[in-house]
């Protein structure tokens, strides 16, 4: 007789359902990857339970029975539906606390407080509604933590079974805003932590405190959280807690993110046709205005604007490129000054700068499948999807030795990788990429390592597998 695991998979976000960042990807793929690891020894029945934004996209969802959770003197009434994605159950948590605020997420964490409190006491509620038990647990960064930190609750009320609680950690710098008169209004008690006195009401470390395991999504960030430049003064406590801290490498889409088959690039190729990916580089060069030929170096930035992904250090490093031969194209958007800066660079440059300050999927592709290298100079990151996609298009990438970056690029075998914080650091890095550029062999054995490397999800799901099964024993 086979043994199932029952696995209660919480995030703000899940493509195809809706898609903000990168957690949309995560959340969108992992759970399916995870129930194909079912075999004749063990069933994973993995669950995905998302929020019911105003702006969800969903097809022929099922109404629950509604419930309510107490909230003082109150009912707050919990709206629950269902669907099915590739044979995986997915619930939609909906309610006036939700509707209240249309958007996904607010750039001032507090208005999302309310939203997020009440979707992980109400999903913490749901398996009781659908006559199923959960034997894990497992949130998504601070919007879904309180769901763990309610699920210890729970298990102090006597005889509450243990549900074992995993928290993945994408960002940890965003830790959500103070919960606890939200909390206390619903009657969730805060307990007495070793967490830093400010930390003790907000809904990220509240939920790592209460967690059986934290996975950060690299290895390379998992040790990076312990130091004192990245652990965002949780460092401390998050060393205490070592045993029970791993990282775990997100994955991409390789089916999705296929140059062979691709419909959104002009010319597909592989490994074995790869010469064939030079068209795409002139078509590109043709769509961005620039000068099409196949010599000139092009560059790429494909990025939120942000300070965080050093888009800024990307900016002054190509100003101080002058005097050399390349081609840039920027796209992405974001914060209104690096938006404008970017604009700044292509009237500084416009025969050799193109600035696409727009969220383009279909553009995105096109030129992973024809830029010859993509700048990705964060000043921290987490895991990193763009480097790992671009590998895949044989698109080189040039990035900072930092969290997942360090761990997917290898200097001089699949990329260019720089250490220190200065937009001459990145330069050096580009000048070492443009000398490689023109030895045709040698730049064609950097762009096969990268595109032959697995950065599927279906190796990320088994480490996530090994952990629930130590978790459950």
């Amino acid at each position: 007789m086979s043994k199932t695991i029952n696995v209660f998979f919480l995030a703000a976000e899940a493509d195809p359902f809706i898609k903000v960042g990168g957690l949309g990807d995560v959340a969108g793929v992992l759970p399916r990857e995870l129930r194909a690891l079912s075999n004749d020894d063990l069933k994973l029945d993995v669950r995905l339970v998302l929020p019911y934004h105003p702006v969800v996209k969903a097809e022929n969802l099922r109404p629950l029975e509604p419930f309510s959770i107490q909230r003082g003197d109150s009912e707050v009434q919990v709206e629950a539906f269902e669907t099915v994605l590739d044979d995986m159950p997915v619930y939609f948590i909906g309610g006036e606390p939700i509707r209240a605020n249309g958007s996904v997420y607010s750039l001032d964490a507090s208005r999302d407080s309310e939203k997020y409190a009440f979707f992980s006491l109400a999903a913490m509620e749901l398996p009781r509604y659908i006559n199923w038990q959960p034997d894990v647990v497992h949130a998504n960064d601070w919007h879904t933590a309180l769901s763990i930190y309610v699920n210890l609750t729970k298990r102090w009320e006597a005889g509450a079974k243990h549900v074992a609680g995993v928290v993945s950690l994408h960002n940890l710098p965003f830790m959500g805003a103070d919960v606890g008169g939200i909390l206390e209004s619903y009657g969730i008690k805060l307990a007495q932590t070793d967490l830093p006195e400010w930390a003790r009401v907000l809904p990220l470390p509240l939920g790592l405190w209460a967690s059986d395991a934290i996975v950060a999504v690299s290895p390379g960030y998992a040790g990076e959280v312990l130091t004192e430049e990245f652990g965002c003064g949780l460092q401390e406590f998050l060393g205490q807690r070592r045993e029970t801290l791993s990282g775990i490498l997100n994955g991409i889409d390789t089916v999705s993110f296929d140059p062979a088959t691709d419909k959104a690039i002009s010319v597909n190729y592989n490994l074995d046709t790869l010469k064939r990916r030079a068209e795409n580089k002139e078509l590109l060069q043709e769509k961005l205005g620039l000068a099409r030929n196949p010599d000139i170096p092009l560059l790429a930035i494909i990025s939120r604007m942000d300070v965080q992904k050093g888009v800024d250090l990307a900016f002054t490093a190509l100003k101080n490129m002058k005097r050399i031969d390349f081609q840039a194209v920027i796209l992405g958007t974001g914060d209104p000054k690096l938006e404008e800066t970017a604009r700044e660079l292509q009237n500084l440059f416009p025969e050799k700068i193109k600035a696409e300050l727009r969220f383009d999927a279909k553009l995105a592709r096109q030129i992973y499948a024809g830029a010859d290298m993509i700048l990705m100079p964060s000043r921290y990151e987490p895991c990193g999807l763009a480097q790992m996609i671009a590998m895949r298009y044989g698109c080189v990438p040039v990035v900072r030795a930092v969290g997942g970056l360090k761990d997917t690029v290898k200097q001089d075998e699949t990329g260019f990788v720089f250490e220190k914080m200065h937009h001459m650091s990145l330069v050096s890095a580009i000048k070492t990429g443009l000398k490689t550029l023109p030895d045709h062999e040698k730049w064609e054995s950097i762009q096969r390592a990268g595109m032959a490397t697995d950065f599927s999800w279906e190796s990320s799901a088994r480490e996530y597998l090994k952990l629930y099964q130590s978790l459950v024993k």
